[in-house]
């Protein structure tokens, strides 16, 4: 195209690649739950659709609007300089935005019961395995942590290699969620889990609200601010860019 792209062209390229993100992230999870798959090949088949949505997300929409499609990662760009302030707001806005519609849509195509009976994969934490809200908020800042770490390292930093930060990132985030996902569902992304709560307050399914606020989107703002830091410390990109 040759030109920059506009305000909005950059919000809406954040609301549909956030869109993509939930359709297929939690949207595999109830589709396993439908389908009856359990333990670690639901585990499994979540994460390779989370991964296989954020790959293609920043294929996508990247060089459009830098496919943030988190608002952790939004705030900690812009809390080193990376990313303007006056468009921190707009960015959440349309991931959040994204967000909630995917699931609506989600319950468009499998009726209400994906809600009241499948949560619309929200992430919530894994009380029965004696996981607190204390517990949860640590590892979600870890994945977080290592999710902004390798941003900065194969996105942000001039001098990565080309062509290759959409899958490192997604399998990444798969490998989080192997991880996390059996403790705290893996959210590492408070959009990620702000748009089936709200799917679910409407048609009835699960939204813990407190766990969202400190699990859900302090403790991942705090990761991702944390991997900004300490990134820039320990490698010195080239901050001209």
């Amino acid at each position: 195209m040759g030109k920059e792209p506009t305000s909005m062209q950059k919000y809406l390229a954040e609301l549909l690649g956030t869109f993509m993100l939930v359709w297929i992230g939690p949207g595999a999870g109830v589709v396993a739950g439908m389908l009856g798959v359990k333990g670690l090949a639901d585990v499994l088949a979540i994460a390779l659709a989370f991964g296989i949505a954020v790959a293609a997300a920043i294929h996508v929409v990247g060089k459009i609007s830098g496919c943030h499609i988190n608002p952790a990662v939004t705030i900690a760009l812009a809390s080193r300089g990376r990313f303007p302030w006056k468009d921190v707001f707009p960015y959440i806005c349309f991931q959040l935005a994204g967000a909630v519609i995917a699931s609506l849509l989600f319950v468009a195509c499998l009726g209400s019961q994906a809600s009241t009976s499948f949560g619309l994969g929200a992430t919530t934490l894994n009380s029965g395995a004696g996981v607190t809200i204390p517990m949860g908020m640590i590892g979600e800042a870890i994945g977080t942590f290592f999710l902004m770490f390798t941003i900065m390292g194969v996105a942000v930093d001039s001098r990565a290699p080309g062509g290759w930060a959409g899958w490192i990132i997604g399998m990444v985030v798969a490998g989080i969620i192997i991880t996390l996902g059996p403790m705290t569902g893996a959210s590492i992304n408070p959009a990620r889990t702000f748009g089936p709560y709200v799917g679910n307050l409407i048609f009835g399914g699960p939204c813990p609200w407190d766990q969202f606020i400190l699990v859900y989107c302090v403790a991942p703002i705090l990761g991702a601010i944390i991997a900004v830091f300490v990134y820039d410390y320990i490698a010195q990109p080239d901050k001209g860019k």
